[in-house]
């Protein structure tokens, strides 16, 4: 099996290396993404705290009735658009998105900035995290 990734590699050193270039700039996209205007479990519960942030959990109502962060709001992401509205009143307060895991909540925290919302974050690891760190949830 190894002799034949070998041959493979020799015989299309073209191919390898374009999958490699791709792979390389793929990563580093998803790490710089990552981390954009992400804050953790610690950060997001001094928000919270300090400067009352909303939480905007973007999961599915069935998710979120599961376990969510005390006091979040559920827009669920297939309807951010339509009821974005709801969020006016807290236009000038910090916003954190909140998703299953962290990786959904940038598209949404795009589309809040867009919208003029200046202070939207979104929460590394999402609830995953959130309940790996041992912080309450609420369920409903």
């Amino acid at each position: 099996m190894i002799d034949q990734l070998f041959e493979f590699v020799q015989n299309h050193p073209l191919l390898v290396g374009a999958f490699l270039l791709v792979l390389v700039a793929w990563l580093i996209y998803e790490t710089r993404s990552a981390s954009t205007n992400a804050v953790t479990s610690t950060q997001a519960t001094q928000l919270i705290n300090r400067e009352d942030a909303v939480i905007l959990d973007i999961r599915e109502s069935k998710d979120f009735k599961a376990g969510h962060i005390a006091g979040a709001r559920n827009i669920p992401q297939s309807n951010i658009d339509s009821r974005m509205n709801e969020l006016n009143k807290v236009k000038g307060q910090p916003i954190i998105v909140v998703c299953k895991h962290g990786q959904g909540a940038g598209v949404v925290q795009a589309k809040l900035a867009k919208a003029g919302f200046e202070r939207v974050s979104k929460l590394k690891g999402g609830m995953a995290q959130w309940q790996a760190d041992s912080l309450p949830v609420v369920k409903k």
